[in-house]
């Protein structure tokens, strides 16, 4: 295929406004509206590939299982995820078929239910860190923790939560379906949530695990391997900005990967909100993409014609 490819990552929280529009229905809606910007993509030639979150949805889905508990048997992590990349690449698959009908452009649109191999042995499973579910009193963390083996911990005076590990991703199990897809120009919504963790056992055959993998870490990864030419990482604000929410912020336009290394020494993009954004962009370019944009879903047309964003580029 000679259209160039862009790998689009859309974060969990962009389906859900606010903490009143948080439904099944709202989420669609807010699907749609994302689902129409990438159609600018699309409509400029691009072959596509979407990547999307799921906290959120992740933590309902957790709810859900705690509060049916006495009726019903408890999900396990990596159902969840499995369970949250069906009904958003639902949302946004039929959200962005109905968009490019509208726009006359005829494409097909397919979501890919994606395995991501893990690391039985990453660090990260030593030292859990990422909070998902509900908030727990402590009585009833200490019956967890009893019960079932989970490692929970106080969250800012909110209560507690349980913590699982972020190892990092290694493999994509099905790229091999997503080139075949690409290969016959079909739209493609693919490593939702990070992918559904798995490691190998000793016959060397998968296995789920209780582990969350950064979305943005597994896009990228997929972005390498299908050597993407654009890489669009989706986030709550316009541009990236240096001295953020402080007098001096200052908005970028553009950035090297060089400048982007020392803003990150400096300790301006924190690893709870920019900072594994940047770290994925750098390891894109680094690995021979072409480019990153960060802005907003809506800006998405704007981003891609230069009039927004930040964009950045090896050198």
């Amino acid at each position: 295929m000679t259209s160039p490819l862009a790998v689009i990552a859309i974060g969990g929280n962009s389906l859900i406004k606010d903490n009143n529009r948080m439904s099944v229905a709202d989420q669609y809606g807010a699907a749609n509206e994302t689902a129409e910007h990438i159609t600018a993509l699309v409509a400029a030639g691009y072959r596509v590939v979407v990547t999307h979150g799921n906290g959120p949805q992740v933590g309902f889905v957790l709810l859900r299982s705690e509060l049916s508990k006495h009726a019903l048997h408890e999900v396990p992590l990596d159902s969840c995820v499995a369970d949250t990349q069906g009904a958003i690449g639902y949302h946004v698959g039929q959200t962005l078929a109905n968009q490019l009908r509208r726009k006359n452009l005829s494409k097909s649109v397919a979501s890919v239910v994606t395995q991501v191999l893990v690391d039985k042995n990453d660090p990260a499973f030593l030292n859990p860190t990422k909070p998902i579910g509900p908030f727990y009193t402590e009585e009833d963390a200490k019956t967890y923790q009893a019960q079932n083996g989970w490692v929970l911990k106080e969250d800012a005076g909110r209560g507690w939560r349980r913590v699982v590990a972020s190892p990092q991703p290694l493999k994509i199990i099905e790229e091999d379906t997503i080139r075949l897809l690409l290969e016959k120009d079909v739209i493609v919504i693919a490593v939702g949530g990070g992918g559904i963790p798995v490691i190998e056992n000793e016959q060397g055959e998968l296995e789920g695990s209780a582990a969350v993998i950064d979305k943005d870490l597994a896009s990228c990864l997929l972005a390498k391997n299908l050597k993407a030419d654009l890489f669009v990482i989706s986030t709550g604000v316009d541009k990236v900005a240096i001295d953020y929410k402080k007098p001096t912020q200052r908005e970028i336009d553009a950035m090297t990967v060089a400048e982007a290394e020392q803003h990150l020494a400096d300790g301006q993009f924190p690893p709870g909100s920019m900072g594994p954004k940047i770290e994925a962009a750098i390891d894109f370019l680094k690995n021979g993409g072409g480019k990153v944009i960060i802005t907003q879903p809506h800006l998405l047309a704007e981003a891609i014609a230069g009039q927004n964003g930040t964009h950045m580029t090896l050198n």
